[in-house]
C-alpha cells in the first residue's frame, strides 16, 4: 500500500517536466493514467538509450521507462473532438490533471481550467512550463535548456574566461518537477480543507532561480569553475586510472590539515594521482575530510551503498526486459509504495476506458475510427 493509494491522476504531460512529477505520485501508490497518442508520440519515447538499440520501437526507450514508472497508458487523439470528449470523461474520474503543453493549448482543445472545474468540482490542475502562465513572460515557449539560459545557470557554468555553457541536459526538467510534486500535494491539502479546486502553475525558470539563489549572492565577477571562494580547497582532482576523479572540499583549517595528513604537503592534484579514487575517498572521509569519488553512470548504477539502500529497483518491462529503475529517494515506515514498470503505449486502454464507463463495443468502435489512437 502506498501513501497516495486512491488518488487518481490524468497525466497529459510529456517529455520530462511533467512526467517526473507524476512518477513521484505513481511510485507512491496514485493511479496515474498517462494520456498519449501514436499520432503525436511523446518525445520521451523517442529519446535514447534504446533497449537493443532499436530506436524504432516506441516502447524501447530507457529514458521513458525511467521517467514513467508505475503508470498506466491510454491513447486518445486530442485533435479529434470525439477524443476530447473521451478525455473529459477521464477528467471527471480524476482528482488531479497534469499538463505541460504550451500555454493556451488546453483552452484551445476545450480542456481549460473553467471546463475542468465543471467536469470535476474540486479538481486540481497542475501546469508546468518554461515561464509559467502569468506575468510578463507568460506564453514563452521552449524546453528545459531555455530555462537554463534565462535563470542564469548557463552564465555561471564553465571555466573562467569562457562563454556561457549550456548544461549537458535539460536541468529545468529535473528541478521543476520536484516543485510541481510539492505544489500538487499542497493543493490537495487545500482542496480537502475547503472543497475548492486549485490551479497550480510552475515556472521552470523560477524553479531554477530558486535552486541557484545562494550562488547569485556570492558569485564573483569571474566564473569560479570548480573553485569556491569560501573554501580553502574545493575542486575535482585526478586519481589513478583512466578518467578517474575525486571531489574534495575543505572549508576549515582542521579539514585542510587532515587532508595534508593523508596526502602530504605537495600540490593536491599531483598527490591524488597516486591513489585509486575509492581508496582515497575512504581514507579522507575517515580523516574527517569531505570527499567523494566521481562516479559515471555505470558506477552510479552499481554503487553498493545505493543498491543496499534500495534506491534502484529491478522491474520487468515487456520490451526492455529486467532493468533497474530509480525509486523515490525517501522511505515511509508504513506505506513504502511500489515501483512498477513504465507502460507500453496504449497498454491500458481497455481497463481504463471500461473503468470510466465505456462499453467494449464503444472502445472497439472508437479505436477503429482513430479516436483512441
Amino acid at each position: 500500500m502506498g501513501a497516495l493509494d486512491g488518488l487518481k491522476v490524468a497525466d497529459f504531460s510529456w517529455v520530462g517536466a511533467g512526467p517526473r512529477a507524476t512518477k513521484d505520485l505513481a511510485d507512491n501508490g496514485a493511479t496515474v493514467v498517462k494520456v498519449e497518442s501514436a499520432r503525436r508520440l511523446d518525445l520521451g519515447r523517442r529519446s535514447p538509450p534504446f533497449a537493443g538499440g532499436d530506436r524504432h520501437n516506441r516502447d524501447a526507450s530507457v529514458f521513458f521507462a525511467q521517467t514513467n514508472t508505475s503508470k498506466k497508458s491510454v491513447t486518445i487523439n486530442l485533435s479529434d473532438p470525439r477524443g476530447v470528449e473521451v478525455a473529459k470523461r477521464l477528467v471527471a474520474w480524476s482528482d488531479v490533471v497534469v499538463e505541460n503543453f504550451g500555454p493556451g493549448y488546453m483552452d484551445r482543445i476545450g480542456l481549460g481550467w473553467e471546463v475542468l472545474q465543471e467536469l470535476r468540482p474540486g479538481i486540481v490542475l497542475a501546469s508546468v512550463s518554461v515561464a509559467g502562465r502569468s506575468g510578463p513572460m507568460a506564453g514563452f515557449r521552449g524546453y528545459g535548456n531555455s530555462a537554463a539560459a534565462w535563470s542564469g545557470h548557463c552564465d555561471m557554468t564553465g571555466w573562467p574566461g569562457t562563454e556561457p555553457h549550456m548544461p549537458p541536459f535539460a536541468y529545468g526538467d529535473v528541478v521543476a518537477p520536484m516543485m510541481l510534486t510539492v505544489a500538487i500535494l499542497s493543493a490537495l491539502e487545500q482542496r480537502d480543507r475547503t472543497g475548492q479546486g486549485v490551479w497550480v502553475d510552475v515556472s521552470q525558470i523560477e524553479a531554477m532561480v530558486h535552486v541557484a539563489a545562494d550562488l547569485f549572492a556570492q558569485m564573483p565577477d569571474e566564473k569560479p569553475a570548480n573553485d569556491d571562494p569560501s573554501f580553502a580547497i574545493h575542486g575535482v582532482f585526478p586519481c589513478a586510472g583512466e578518467d578517474r576523479w575525486i571531489a574534495i572540499a575543505c572549508e576549515t583549517d582542521a579539514q585542510e590539515a587532515a587532508l595534508r595528513g593523508v596526502l602530504g604537503d605537495d600540490d593536491v592534484s599531483s598527490l591524488t594521482r597516486a591513489w585509486e579514487a575509492e581508496a582515497l575517498e575512504t581514507a579522507l572521509v575517515a580523516a574527517g575530510v569531505p570527499a567523494a569519488a566521481v562516479l559515471d553512470g555505470k558506477g552510479l548504477a552499481e554503487h553498493p551503498a545505493l543498491n543496499a539502500a534500495g534506491h534502484f529497483v529491478e522491474v520487468d518491462h515487456p520490451v526492455i526486459g529486467r532493468a533497474k529503475m530509480p525509486a523515490p529517494p525517501y522511505t515511509f515506515s508504513e506505506t513504502p509504495g511500489t515501483v512498477g514498470p513504465a507502460p507500453c503505449l496504449g497498454a491500458d486502454n481497455a481497463d481504463v476506458f471500461t473503468e470510466i464507463g465505456f462499453l467494449q463495443d464503444e472502445i472497439d468502435s472508437l479505436t477503429a475510427e482513430g479516436v483512441l489512437a
